[in-house]
């Protein structure tokens, strides 16, 4: 608890993480704006000259109020994970920049504890920013799904599973972050890194997978599990989608990602010269 509670001091002592939550409460409001507009697409398709048959399986299963309101109650993940993940790397990162890592294993020479204070303290913060915004969802959504005609719906069990699985989502994120930190040590080389990856790879996947489902079948979706910012807007969809694998399968992905990066990045700092 002590290498918890001294990693969480030096990220309260740094400038970044309050800049970081600073930015992503706009980044926050810009999106609950955007899910307001798709949600009155969904939930009234004919206002907007979505014809009938346009409407397949998937389009009605994502407009099912349920999924309308999950998708609202998880508002933020798309940037709020990125966010967080960022933090992750900085984290370690800040060590290095600062010059301060070699009195860190000094003063707690097991390097395996030190990694792991910092894996939980990543996730702590992780935690953190996911109960801000849901916070917020919670007040917000059940508005805007009055407006729209549609009930709260916070007694269904599909959505308080969305949220739960979306606080997953910033834990495990959390602890990506901490594996870029640990195999990049240049700040900004993390930090960009960090970005590329995660914006380029949903970019890509999407286009990737679309492409290649156009001509398939649509049984190619199921490689979006490969893919950590696919895998993770799977389990915050409210209930299965056609087409689609279960969100029980992205929460599977995600979690063994974490394991796979956590114990990587734990043998790398106990094996690694840090000076």
């Amino acid at each position: 608890m002590k290498l918890i509670r001294s990693e969480l001091l030096k990220i309260r002592t740094t400038n970044t993480w309050w800049i970081f939550a600073l930015i992503s409460l706009p980044l926050w409001a810009i999106t609950l704006l955007f899910n307001y507009f798709q949600s009155q697409v969904l939930l009234d398709p004919g206002s907007v000259g979505v014809p009938a048959e346009q409407q397949d399986a998937q389009f009605q299963a994502v407009a099912d109020p349920i999924n309308v309101a999950a998708n609202l109650y998880t508002n933020g993940q798309f940037l709020g994970v990125l966010i967080v993940m960022l933090l992750g790397v900085i984290v370690v990162t800040n060590e290095f920049f600062h010059q301060t890592a070699t009195t860190t294993f000094l003063t707690t020479p097991h390097r395996t504890a030190v990694v792991l204070g910092k894996l939980a303290a990543a996730a702590i913060l992780g935690l953190i920013f996911w109960a801000v915004t849901t916070v917020l969802n919670l007040v917000f959504t059940p508005l805007i799904l009055n407006g729209l005609g549609v009930s709260s719906h916070l007694d269904q069990g599909a959505v308080w599973q969305a949220i739960g699985l979306n606080g997953l989502a910033y834990l495990l994120w959390a602890i990506f972050g901490i594996g870029f930190g640990v195999l990049i040590r240049s700040q900004i080389g993390a930090t960009v890194t960090a970005i590329l990856t995660y914006l380029a790879g949903y970019i890509g996947a999407i286009i990737f997978l679309g492409t290649l489902a156009g001509q398939w079948g649509d049984w190619i979706n199921n490689l979006q599990l490969v893919v950590p910012a696919l895998a993770s807007q799977l389990m915050t969809t409210g209930t299965d989608l056609p087409g689609n694998p279960p969100r029980w399968a992205g929460a599977a992905v995600m979690i063994g990602y974490a394991l796979v990066t956590g114990t990587i990045g734990t043998l790398i700092m106990r094996r690694r010269d840090i000076s």
